[in-house]
């Protein structure tokens, strides 16, 4: 049956600015992930911040980040600019607060600017928020601080978004193969294929974007979200809070995790508590541990901190940054880091840190030599049809020296 969605929204009518998202100092608590893309485009929930920074504003946006990045990801001023920053997800009171911003005016809290208001500048921007008038929010503010709350945080991000991107929206009809459990919590978009699988929405709202698929014997319970031309393998179990990104195809058993876009999950195996980079490729029966044989906290590797850091969660599994690969079989320790464009095979655990561009075994290692990185890059992405282009190319070769010569 077709349903029709009323859910309330917050969005609201904006002054007309220039919008900017902004990296600031906390970057360096979401490596791997922010190694190749601005904080903005960090997904959380259905789509990526910046996707619901445009969304509930009705306004493009530019990014404000770390020189490296800025040659890919571009800063665009102008005589009236709204910086909000890049780790912010956004809720109705706080857009209140920063729409009411006026010229030279910040909103602060916790230290922390949110947002801020003010013309162009010659100097640095983050340096300039300094001479700015202080606005103190008193609401509450949600920031993705840590690389680990992008999946903490997807259960409440994925509900936000649903109500906001479902909004007097119609969905396309179940399919009676399919066995649902409040239908009205679920959102199939024109062209999604979903056939002979449970839908358990009584959890959490599920959405399934166009052109993605859930084959037979699929059990999916909500929070879920499945991205565009994503695929859902035969017979995948998966729990909420997950998101599947675009362009990905999962199959086995996954829970509360988010992978990012054209990675592939195929094949069965245990992904839990984990956040996986865009193109990536799990191996047949990978799995990871996300819960400790004595139930203490779990300690994951801090790239600001350059040392293990306690995560004061219980639950927490596979961090890995884009375009890193394991072999079939992998068996990945809690909290395990890996950075970009690793390549993990062979018997036993891994390292609980691995460096980007690492290529081996437990015992034995090498650096992943950067033209083989670029070169296995470039024919992934020409499976997908896409094309990895100069930007690309100098991104990779940039995070190489990186790891050569590190702190140059």
């Amino acid at each position: 049956m077709t349903q029709l969605f009323l859910t309330v929204t917050f969005a609201i009518e904006i002054k007309p600015m220039n919008l900017i998202l902004f990296d600031d100092a906390r970057r360096e608590h979401l490596l791997p992930f922010t190694f190749t893309r601005a904080c903005c485009d960090l997904r959380v929930g259905i789509s990526t911040i910046r996707e619901k920074w445009e969304q509930v504003l009705s306004i493009a946006s530019s990014t404000l980040t770390t020189d490296y990045l800025s040659k890919k990801f571009h800063l665009k001023t102008a005589a009236d600019n709204l910086f909000i920053n890049g780790r912010l997800l956004p809720d109705k009171e706080l857009i209140k607060a920063i729409n009411a911003l006026q010229p030279r005016q910040q909103l602060i809290k916790d230290e922390v600017v949110l947002a801020a208001r003010m013309g162009e500048d010659n100097s640095n921007y983050l340096t300039a928020f300094d001479q700015l008038a202080k606005i103190n929010y008193d609401g509450s503010a949600t920031l993705v601080n840590n690389s680990w709350d992008i999946f903490k945080l997807n259960d409440a991000a994925i509900r936000s978004d649903f109500a906001r991107m479902t909004h007097r929206k119609i969905s396309a009809s179940i399919d009676a193969s399919n066995h649902a459990m409040e239908p009205g919590n679920i959102f199939i978009e024109a062209g999604a294929k979903v056939m002979c699988a449970v839908l358990n929405a009584s959890t959490g709202p599920i959405y399934i974007a166009k052109d993605a698929e859930v084959m037979e014997g699929c059990m999916i319970r909500g929070p879920f979200a499945l991205g565009e031309q994503a695929v859902l393998k035969m017979g995948a179990k998966v729990y909420g809070a997950t998101t599947i990104g675009n362009g990905c195809k999962v199959g086995g058993e996954v829970s509360n995790s988010v992978m990012y876009a054209n990675s592939n999950k195929a094949h069965d195996g245990f992904l839990g508590n984990s956040v996986i980079g865009e193109w990536c490729n799990l191996g047949a029966d990978t799995n990871n541990s996300n819960l400790k044989n004595n139930y203490s906290e779990v300690k994951a590797w801090s790239y600001a901190d350059n040392d293990y850091v306690n995560t004061s969660l219980q639950f927490c599994g596979l961090m890995m940054g884009d375009h890193s690969k394991c072999g079939i079989n992998t068996m990945f320790n809690t909290g395990t880091v890996v950075g970009v464009c690793a390549n993990i095979f062979g018997a036993g655990f891994p390292k609980k840190f691995i460096p980007s561009f690492y290529w081996g075994s437990a015992d034995e290692s090498e650096m992943f030599l950067i033209d083989k990185a670029i070169d296995l890059a470039r024919r992934v992405y020409e499976r997908r049809g896409k094309t990895f282009d100069a930007d690309d190319k100098a991104l990779l070769e940039h995070l190489f020296m990186m790891q050569l010569k590190p702190g140059e």
